[in-house]
């Protein structure tokens, strides 16, 4: 059986180490904000430094606040990781394929926004040990429907991020009626309330979130991954190459999961997934 995880009836609304799921974002040469906002570095001037490339649309893993400084789970894991491992961060917004593209071109030393391991990833970047669990769920709002996998799914409209595992993942189990994306788990969701779909697939942290700050209707979401599944796991993408950079950020991971940094990051932008609402139910999966 599965590691539990609350799901829901939950309401909801509308260089140092040099070079080696899409959004509408702003290219590459969009402003750093590190050093922006509240945050301070403790370490010392002659740091290094290295350019991160996010998307900045992506919450809670990657989004801005109103003075466009960047926060979230990842905000949070790679500054931690690099006052752990001696080295700051400068965060670059770009788009989803942009941000694949800059750290294989080198003008940017990694990447972290959402970023679930897959083969062909592995095969052509650099990943790093995960850091994060996140599963795949699926979102519903109709009381008529009983989603309990991706089986369920069949005969309805679902919906996903362009470009994201969850679309492939439903293409895979197949038996919709019709399957459609758009670019941001927002619009998704606007598109499940209004009807338009019947449920819509994505991270289960993204859609947690996106139903604890929207409680105005009452949804489902079903998480349908274990953690024995590698498509589970975030990782942090680097330039293949780039092996003493993949060596710093592992060795990062591995010192602040013994710590429980990033459990308490987890628990900072989500709350703990073992506490629940009086609105919120438990599902036991397979």
């Amino acid at each position: 059986m599965m590691q539990l995880y609350r799901a829901l009836p939950i309401l909801l609304s509308v260089g140092l180490f040099g070079c080696g799921n899409s959004t509408t974002q702003e290219n590459a040469s969009a402003t750093v904000t590190e050093n922006t906002d509240s945050f301070v570095s403790k370490l010392p001037a002659s740091a290094p430094t290295i350019k991160v490339a996010t998307t900045g649309t992506m919450p809670p893993f990657s989004f801005q606040d109103d003075y466009g400084n960047m926060q979230g789970i990842d905000i949070d894991s790679i500054r931690a990781i690099g006052e752990e491992q001696g080295f700051k961060v400068e965060f670059y917004k770009e788009t989803w394929q942009d941000m694949f593209d800059s750290v294989e071109s080198g003008s940017r030393d990694l990447a972290i926004s959402g970023i679930s391991y897959k083969d062909d990833r592995a095969a052509r970047y650099g990943l790093s040990n995960s850091y994060f669990f996140n599963p795949s769920a699926v979102m519903y709002a109709k009381s008529n429907l009983n989603i309990k996998s991706l089986g369920d799914l069949k005969g309805l409209h679902v919906a996903g991020m362009d470009g994201s595992k969850q679309v492939e993942q439903v293409k895979e189990a197949g038996g919709y009626s019709e399957l459609s994306t758009t670019v941001t788990t927002f619009l998704l969701f606007e598109d499940l309330i209004q009807g338009k779909v019947d449920a819509i697939v994505q991270d289960l942290p993204l859609l947690r979130y996106t139903a604890a700050n929207h409680p105005e209707h009452k949804v489902v979401i079903v998480p349908y991954e274990d953690e024995s599944n590698p498509s589970a796991q975030q990782v942090i993408l680097m330039a293949k190459s780039n092996k003493e950079l993949i060596g710093k950020v592992n060795e990062g991971i591995t010192k602040l999961k013994t710590k429980g940094t990033f459990k308490e990051i987890e628990g900072r932008w989500l709350g703990s997934s073992e506490t629940s609402d009086s609105d919120t139910n438990t599902k036991q999966l397979n």
